[in-house]
Parts: C-alpha cells; sequence; structure tokens
C-alpha cells in the first residue's frame, strides 16, 4: 500500500488527476474484507466474453457511460423505482448499453464470498479492466474504494456522454467537464478499437450529414458503399457494425490507422483526425505506435475511472446493482 501511495503522489505532482482528491481509493482496499474479489470479478468476466466476444466492448462502454453521469458511482444500474427514472431510458443508452447482467452475475457471486463489501462501482471498475485486457490490451492496477449512489440522474445522462454526432469542440468540452483533457479523449476514444456500433448511430454521415441531403465526403466512398448495403436510409436501425472493421475484437491501434485512412465509422472518430491539430497529431501518433496508445489508454482509464466517487460514508454499498438497499 505505501508504494501505491508514494506513486499517487508522484502522479499528484506532475499531473491534475481525479486520483489526486481521492487519495481514499487504492488497490489493496478489499485485500483483507474480500481477498478474492479481484479474482471473482476476473473469472465472471472470462467466462462472459468467452461465451460472446462483443461483451468486452459493452462492459468497457458501461464504464464510460456510468463515470461521466456523477461520477463513477454505479448509477447507470439502478432500475426505475419510486423516485428513480432510470440511466439506461437514455438516449446513450437505450436499446444500446448491455452487459448489466454479467454485473449481476458478478455481484451475487460477490454476495456468497463477503457479503455487503464490493461495491457495484468497483465491479465496474475491475471489470472494465479485465475486459480490456481479454481484448489483448494493457493492464492496470486499480484504485478501489468507490460505493455505490442512492439516485441516477436521467438528464445527466442524456447531456454529458458524448454522442456519435456530436462536433469536436461539444466532445471535447464534455471530457473537460470531466477532468479529463484532450489526450485522454483522444486514447479513450480508442476504446472503439473493439465493440460493434449500430446503425443510427452513423446513418446520417452515409445520407445527410449536414441537412442538406448530401453525404460524408470525408468519409471513404468505397467504405461507405460498404455500409449502405445494411444501412438504409430508413429502417435497420439496429444493424450492427465493427467500429474497426480491420480487427473488431482485438484491443491495438487499427481505429487509429483506419481514422487515417478516411474509415473511421462514426462522426466523433473522424472528427478527431479533421477538426483540431493536437488531436490529428495525437492520431497519427498512435496509429504509429501501438505502445504509446496501449501506455497512454491504461493513464486514461485511471483517470476516468477515478470520477468523483463516492467513498467513506457517503453512498451505499448495494445488496443488488440494480436496487437501493430498503
Amino acid at each position: 500500500m505505501a508504494q501505491s501511495m508514494s506513486l499517487l503522489l508522484v502522479l499528484c505532482l506532475f499531473a491534475f488527476v481525479p486520483l489526486c482528491f481521492s487519495a481514499n481509493l487504492y488497490p489493496q482496499f478489499y485485500d483483507h474484507s474480500c481477498p478474492k474479489a479481484q479474482e471473482i470479478v476476473k473469472s465472471v468476466v472470462a467466462e462472459a466474453v468467452a461465451k460472446e466476444t462483443r461483451m468486452a466492448a459493452s462492459l468497457l462502454r458501461l464504464s464510460f457511460h456510468d463515470c461521466f453521469v456523477q461520477g463513477c458511482d454505479a448509477s447507470l444500474f439502478l432500475d426505475s423505482s419510486g423516485t428513480i427514472v432510470s440511466e439506461k431510458r437514455s438516449v446513450p443508452n437505450a436499446n444500446s448499453a448491455r452487459g448489466f447482467e454479467v454485473i449481476d452475475a458478478i455481484k451475487s457471486a460477490l454476495e456468497k464470498e463477503c457479503p455487503n463489501t464490493v461495491s457495484c462501482a468497483d465491479i465496474l471498475a475491475i471489470a472494465a479492466r479485465d475486459s480490456t485486457v481479454l481484448a489483448g490490451g494493457p493492464s492496470w492496477e486499480v484504485p478501489l474504494g468507490r460505493r455505490d449512489s442512492t439516485g441516477a440522474s436521467l438528464s445527466g445522462s442524456n447531456n454529458n456522454i458524448p454522442a456519435p454526432n456530436n462536433t469536436f469542440q461539444t466532445i471535447l468540452t464534455k471530457f473537460k467537464r470531466q477532468g479529463l483533457d484532450l489526450v485522454d479523449l483522444v486514447a479513450l476514444s480508442g476504446s472503439h478499437t473493439i465493440g460493434d456500433s449500430r446503425c443510427t448511430s452513423f446513418r446520417q454521415r452515409l445520407y445527410n450529414q449536414s441537412g442538406n441531403g448530401q453525404p460524408d465526403f470525408s468519409l471513404d466512398q468505397s467504405y461507405a458503399a460498404q455500409l449502405r448495403s445494411r444501412c438504409p436510409r430508413s429502417g435497420g436501425d439496429q444493424n450492427l457494425f465493427f467500429l474497426d472493421y480491420v480487427s473488431p475484437t482485438k484491443f491495438d491501434n487499427y481505429y487509429y490507422k483506419n481514422i487515417l485512412a478516411s474509415k473511421g465509422l462514426l462522426n466523433s472518430d473522424e472528427v478527431l483526425f479533421t477538426k483540431n491539430e493536437a488531436s490529428r497529431a495525437l492520431v497519427q501518433k498512435y496509429a504509429e505506435n501501438n505502445e504509446a496508445f496501449i501506455q497512454q489508454f491504461a493513464k486514461s482509464m485511471l483517470k476516468m475511472t477515478s470520477i468523483t466517487p463516492l467513498t467513506g460514508s457517503r453512498g451505499q454499498i448495494r445488496k443488488n446493482c440494480r436496487k437501493v438497499n430498503s
């Protein structure tokens, strides 16, 4: 623990990171109260990803969609009940966010092993790391000690999570609100190296990018023609497409290489290269240097999963991730 805390001091001296004001998060948090916690999470995640490769991307995405709303507090898992309106109903999550049953399975296993001990927020932080590793990406030590919220924010989910058709400046502003910077934006966008996107998320690029009935000509036109074959002007909203068509299940830097080739699927991918010089330079850097991407992704995930956690006596340890303790 002393080594981890000294590393934390170094991070705080040289960079603004959420860890600096979340110093009561540390990797050994459950060493005595639930020593098998991380092993149990890893086992259930591995089983889920073995059944369905896409689940790695789905669990990683849940982490983004939770932390960008009220911080990393598992508010995303709450179902609607009483005064709670679930974030699962928001535009970024409806018919899209998935993997909740995997979180339920992890929680159930942990409640048997060590009741009322491991938070749903910590489960998600560990699962996001393990999903990344299973897809061939980097590992990192996950600081632990988060607690779970007793409320959700539908409006926060609708307003805070970057959308595929947002402008570059809007996306960057949404990141900065969370204490994340342009480097984090470009590195964390690299999570699109795995997983799928729905036709409805990029249709405007194929048919009506600027409201004038014209496609987005910054998208490679042969690639666009392939996309149109399964993403028509109307219908097929839920049809799935690889975010990285070259290596869709492998965590690597082909996401950035695709952007350089004008084959980034989402508008939010393409604008990283076309709308900002500093962002463009980072896309080029990560396209050329997989190791640089991998290292920065781990650093940025540490920052992102430490956004304003509930600690100490704030929040609770939910017995069921879907509902507040009675």
